[in-house]
Formats: C-alpha cells, structure tokens, sequence
C-alpha cells in the first residue's frame, strides 16, 4: 500500500503544478489509508508536503512574473493568521470524542474524515466543470473587505482539515481580484504555501514527526510539480482538469464508504 502511496505523492504535485490547487485535496487521504497515520497527525503532515511544493512552485511561477504580491498581502495575511490560530489553538481544543448518539461514539477522526469528503465532493465538481472563469475586472478593484473574509474562510478549511484551498482560490482570484488564470495561478500557490508551513509551525510540539517518511513524501511531490508545469505545456490544462476532478471524486466516494465501514 505504501507504494501506491508514494506513486499519489506525485499525483499531489502534478495538480498543484497545472492547475495551482486539488492536489493537496489527495494529501490527507494517501496519509490516513495507505500509511496509517490518524487523521489529526495527517491533516499536519499534509500542511508541510503541501506548502513545501507550493512554494517551490510559486517560485518557478514568480521567475515569469506570475504571482501578484499585492494581493498577497492582501488575501494572505487573514488566512496566515487564522490557519495559525487554528492549528495551535483551536484545534487541540477539539475533544476525541465529539458526542454520542444511541451509543455510538462520533469521533474526531470520523468528523474530519467525512468532512475531508465533503472537501473533496466540492473540489471534484468545480474541476469536472472545467469552465476557466474569465472577467475582465481590473486587479486594483477588489476590496479589502472581500479578501479580508475570504482569507479567514480559506484560513479555516486548510487549519482545519489540512488542505491548501487552492480549489477555492483559484475562483476567488480570477473572479473577486480580476486576475489572469496564469496569475492566479501562481499567486495561488504562494498563498498555498504560506498557509500551510506557518500553519505547520502551529503544530510543532503537538505531536511526534516521522521526519523521514515527512521528506521523503515531500520530495516525490516537489518532483511531481516539475512534471505537471512541463505537462501544463503540452497538454491541455483544461482536460487534465477534469480527468483530476473525476478521481478525486472517486477518492470522496471511497473515503465516506471506508469511515461507514468502519463504524
């Protein structure tokens, strides 16, 4: 299982390097069934392989001029803030058993698992309909306040359930900022990428790090981002998009019948 495993590390790299986003919808997923890591640790883990590859890629994406700082500063400082906040202190706060229902003991893990799917559920249908949203709004037209909320909504899903946003970036940029796809792109992976580490330094202490399957993880990603930028070039995003969003539909499918299995 846990070569199949490191053969979906790439897959997460793949998609963040075409589409800026979905592949860290994967991460959590790959964590929890085939390396047997509890959701909680995984969620973290997935916050560190996630931002590492995105970083790497907002850099190759800032070498052509590809990534909006202004907006950056602008989206990125409420979600950095929330997703630390709920990482360090929210979320130990979390009990482990939610509550009980006739008997039945509704768990963190549960939660987060059906919640991961539900994540997923949205994320397969905005890359299965595969319409590039175009607007001809200006960059300088968006509004703070705009941002503002929606940084702490994509603050709170990545510090909750580990998971980039990208899926919700992208739109947010290309419709709300008037960015263009390869902009957004970009600025989406950078935004990705801070969310994610500082979100990661939240759970330093919280838990005991497996360095090696850690890195060795995150390498296979990094390497998968180089391969979805120089797919991205021969290929058209716009299929690869959907054909992503139907197996990650695939995936929350499995993920819901696997956790009712087990209950």
């Amino acid at each position: 299982m846990e070569i199949i495993g490191y053969l979906a590390a790439i897959l997460i790299g793949i998609s963040l390097g075409l589409i800026g986003g979905g592949g860290s919808i994967l991460t959590v997923p790959v964590l929890v069934f085939l390396f047997a890591i509890e959701p909680e640790q995984a969620t973290s883990y997935s916050l560190f392989i996630v931002g590492t590859t995105s970083l790497i890629g907002a850099f190759n994406n800032y070498k052509n001029d590809c990534v909006s700082f202004r907006t950056v500063k602008l989206f990125g400082l409420s979600s950095v803030i929330t997703v630390f906040i709920t990482r360090k202190f929210i979320i130990p706060l979390i009990p482990k058993i939610i509550f009980i229902i006739n008997g039945w003991a509704v768990k963190e893990s549960f939660v987060t698992m059906i919640l991961f799917a539900l994540l997923m559920l949205l994320s397969s249908f905005s890359m299965i309909r595969g319409k590039e949203r175009i607007t001809s709004a200006n960059e300088n037209e968006s509004t703070f306040y705009s941002l503002f909320f929606y940084g702490v909504g994509i603050g709170i899903v990545t510090g909750l359930l580990g998971a980039g946003g990208g899926f919700l970036l992208i739109p947010t940029l290309v419709v709300i900022v008037g960015l263009p796809m390869k902009k957004a792109i970009g600025t989406s992976l950078l935004i990705i990428a801070l969310n994610s580490l500082i979100g990661f330094s939240g759970d330093i202490g919280h838990f005991i790090i497996d360095w090696k399957l850690l890195l060795t993880l995150t390498s296979i990603a990094v390497a998968g981002i180089f391969i979805g930028g120089w797919l991205g070039k021969r290929i058209s995003g716009g299929k690869l998009r959907t054909g992503f969003g139907w197996f990650v539909l695939a995936m929350a499918i499995y993920v819901v019948i696997k956790e009712m299995a087990l209950k």
